[in-house]
């Protein structure tokens, strides 16, 4: 039978003498899409000592766990299985964040400043959100708050649905956890547990914080937020199976934008030249296309190594950051960060309170779509008052407020903008979307020379026109272009 999976010869000794004596490792196998094939690869997996976690057969994507330290190499030898990876060097176990820094929690005094600052319409810290005017959200909320029609899905930390400013808005339907690659909605798993990172719940307010008199205004207030928790609560890694499981659960329980603060552990950059790698981005990049083909619109953060991810090579020290990083230099070619620089993926790079790249932000010509507020040192950049924080300000767990910066801060202001335009378009497809988004953004010229610290040496060049650069894309998510045009 053409495509059916066997083991060859050779490579399916019986399950009884397979090795087991090495870690338990997570892996992806990708195979044809398809029950059957899938099934037919369950058998190979178990001959080759391994147990299938779940198989999400619309894509071909299997998860596996096995003790068997040939357990990828085996596989990959079998009839059928396109590619195979382990998607971690260290064990299975039992948040960091590259972002410019940890929050900084708003205090009542704060607090209260700032709702004596509040004009008719504002909500009480909303005077602290230069970010919202940045991109013309404030006005845009004079004619639309975007429609409850439309869910944005944050793929990240997990989301306090019981926050004031976020249960109005939370869709609980659309929501689970995805850890270990598997979608759970039991005990409202999709929270973040005392201690864990607070990442998602800040990009969750940033795209839809209610408008309802109470703390701050999110970029779309008026649409639904669920929450698919993808980061490992002891650990704060994003691996591969769990953002799979979040990329298929939205698309099944018709999420219609994704927002992705992250990059895929342990490996900054997934090189296809590494048969590991490859099996990655292989299995995430079918995941988030079979999401924009059920209509979601895939966003995602650029990065905060303030780096140029066009030049031909970089050093990357950082991975696996699951074990002991040993430093390589990757060729961009063959090298990229998953899922931001995936085909079909709205890459955001970062921009500061007086509108240009954030001093942290990651940049590259024909890598970075379009640009938001992510933040930046308020030394650098310094919003005009009455706001008074550089940083972008946003829910945390518990009823609180704080700071962050990034360009995981960025993103969740596009996906914003996006749920807009389908909010005012809610029969437009994912590519009209998109297309909509590109074409309403403000343009944004080339800053050269660029000198963030003011030190007079040159801290990044970009390169492009006025329509389309390395620093900002075709340039700054427009809000108001998104509920009038």
């Amino acid at each position: 039978m053409a495509g059916a999976l066997a083991v060859v010869p050779d490579a399916g000794a019986a399950e009884a003498s397979v090795k087991a004596d090495g870690p338990e490792l997570s892996y992806v196998v990708n195979v044809r899409p398809g029950h059957g094939n899938a099934v037919r690869a369950e058998r190979a997996v178990g001959k080759a000592g391994g147990s299938v976690v779940i198989a999400y057969d619309k894509i071909g994507v299997l998860v596996v766990h096995s003790k068997n330290p040939d357990f990828a190499r085996t596989i990959r030898t079998v009839k059928g299985v396109q590619s195979a990876g382990a998607t971690r060097t260290a064990p299975l176990a039992a948040q960091s964040s590259d972002d410019l820094a940890t929050e900084q929690v708003l205090t009542a005094a704060e607090a209260k400043k700032a709702a004596g600052r509040a004009t008719a319409g504002q909500d009480p810290l909303e005077p602290l959100q230069w970010d919202l005017p940045a991109m013309k959200a404030d006005r845009a909320h004079e004619k639309s708050l975007g429609s409850p029609k439309v869910t944005v899905g944050v793929l990240d930390s997990g989301v306090d649905d019981t926050h004031p400013d976020i249960a109005p808005n939370f869709d609980r339907q659309a929501s689970a956890s995805c850890l270990g690659g598997v979608p759970v909605q039991k005990d409202n798993a999709w929270r973040p547990v005392a201690g864990e990172s607070d990442h998602g719940m800040h990009v969750a307010g940033t795209i839809a914080a209610a408008k309802n008199g109470v703390g701050v205004t999110g970029v779309a207030p008026g649409v639904k937020v669920a929450s698919l928790k993808v980061a490992e609560p002891a650990t704060g890694m994003y691996y591969t199976e769990a953002v799979v499981c979040g990329f298929m659960w939205a698309a099944d329980h018709g999420v219609d934008v994704t927002n992705s603060s992250y990059y895929t552990d342990p490996w900054l950059f997934n090189c296809k030249t590494d048969a590991d790698q490859k099996a990655l981005v292989t299995a995430v990049q079918r995941a988030s296309q079979y999401a924009e083909r059920k209509g979601a619109v895939n966003v995602a953060a650029a990065g905060n190594a303030s780096t140029d991810l066009a030049q031909d090579e970089i050093v990357d020290d950082s991975s696996p950051d699951d074990s002991t990083p040993v430093p390589r230099t990757v060729r961009t070619k063959d090298c990229i960060d998953i899922p931001s620089q995936l085909p079909g993926v709205v890459t955001v790079s970062a921009t500061g309170a007086k509108g240009i790249k954030a001093s942290y932000s990651n940049w590259g010509r024909n890598v970075i779509d379009i640009a938001a507020p992510g933040g930046d040192s308020t030394a650098y950049q310094t919003p005009a008052p009455p706001a008074t924080s550089g940083l972008i300000l946003s829910t945390l767990p518990g009823g609180k407020y704080g700071y962050k910066a990034g360009t995981s801060m960025a993103s969740p202001h596009v996906a914003g903008v996006a749920a807009l335009i389908k909010s005012t378009h809610l029969k437009a497809s994912a590519a009209q979307v998109k297309a909509l988004l590109y074409r309403q953004a403000d343009a944004t010229p080339c800053t050269n020379p660029y000198d963030i610290d003011g030190d007079g040496t040159v801290d990044a060049v970009c390169e492009g026109g006025k329509n389309k650069n390395s620093f900002y894309g075709v340039g700054t998510a427009d809000a108001l272009d998104a509920v009038t045009k």
